[in-house]
């Protein structure tokens, strides 16, 4: 994901946790929740997700 929106990022933040938590939070909107989901996405899957924004 970085790679592919490199040009893009202004600021980029990781919050350490414990438990396995995997969150993906662009402008205050959370896109994606391995704590809801119990999966870890695929990067196709974000990057279309954040490009829709």
């Amino acid at each position: 994901m970085f790679t592919h929106f490199r040009h893009n990022i202004k600021k980029m933040e990781l919050v350490p946790a414990s438990g396995g938590v995997f969150e993906v939070t662009v402008n205050g909107e959370n896109l994606y929740s391995k704590n809801e989901t119990g999966l870890f996405p695929k990067a196709e899957e974000l990057i279309n997700k954040m490009e829709s924004l």
